[in-house]
């Protein structure tokens, strides 16, 4: 690799290798050490493409989630089954993952910038901004900057647009799935609101049980499913479809309880 080799947005590529093994190095221990992070799945990224994978995730925290993901997607391909045992994995990490987040949250501090060199395609909300509901027309270089993204690595997107959860899908990832047609693949992500505010950068509790879920890539009609027929499987894939909301049997509730008392380990 060139000294000064750039991806399609620009980045120097030896630089980048050394953000994310120093920021590796650094939030290990939040996923092996104050807290455990369970993985499930993670043999599925094996056999993935190099390029035009997009992965959907229910969203708990603005970083962490994503933090987490880097560690597990880089440990996988270095061969470790559901573990990140060991951070030599990002002495020579995947150099194409991006994940989508907004704008004007990668702008809102250095930590956020340096994240956003990590792999950050940044796109303006079109129904949130400064804290208040708007509404905007979609900006095509957003939708162009995906596709790049898409062309050259591994994409991550929280198609809910927010941490809330059981807010409904946007319709623009049902949109870039038709369009692009990825291979997509669900992640179904747990703890990380308990263990870490909410931009996931102070550790809030310790001794809390994460759990990630890496599931098989969907299978999507993409000339002939309509856009709501893929809203609904990403619901269900991520688990965010209000079916998910149903009443717990007390029975059931004590017994998640005692569950979560031994989570607590």
């Amino acid at each position: 690799m060139g000294l000064f080799k750039k991806n399609p947005f620009g980045h120097i590529l030896f630089i980048k290798k050394w953000l994310i093994r120093i920021l590796g190095a650094i939030t290990h221990r939040r996923f092996r050490g104050f807290n455990e992070l369970q993985i499930e799945g993670s043999e599925i990224l094996k056999d993935l493409p190099e390029t035009n994978v997009l992965f959907i995730s229910n969203h708990q925290t603005y970083f962490a989630d994503v933090v987490a993901m880097f560690h597990v997607f880089n440990a996988s391909l270095s061969g470790r089954d559901d573990s990140i045992k060991n951070v030599g994995y990002l002495w020579n990490p995947k150099l194409n993952i991006y994940y989508v987040a907004a704008k004007e949250t990668m702008k809102s501090g250095l930590l956020p910038k340096i994240l956003a060199y990590v792999g950050s395609v940044s796109i303006e909300r079109t129904w949130r901004a400064e804290g208040k509901d708007v509404n905007r027309q979609v900006k095509m270089s957003d939708i162009s900057n995906i596709a790049k993204a898409l062309d050259d690595g591994w994409v991550i997107t929280f198609p809910q647009g927010t941490t809330t959860p059981f807010k409904p899908i946007r319709k623009g990832t049902a949109h870039i799935i038709k369009r692009y047609k990825p291979v997509v693949v669900p992640i179904v992500i747990d703890g990380f609101r308990r263990s870490f505010d909410k931009k996931g950068i102070r550790i809030k509790k310790k001794n809390i049980l994460q759990s990630m879920e890496i599931k098989e890539p969907l299978d999507i009609d993409y000339d002939n499913e309509t856009i709501a027929e893929i809203v609904e499987k990403i619901e269900y894939a991520i688990e965010q479809h209000p079916s998910f909301l149903k009443v717990i049997p007390k029975e059931e509730l004590l017994a998640q309880e005692e569950l979560n008392k031994q989570r607590e380990w």
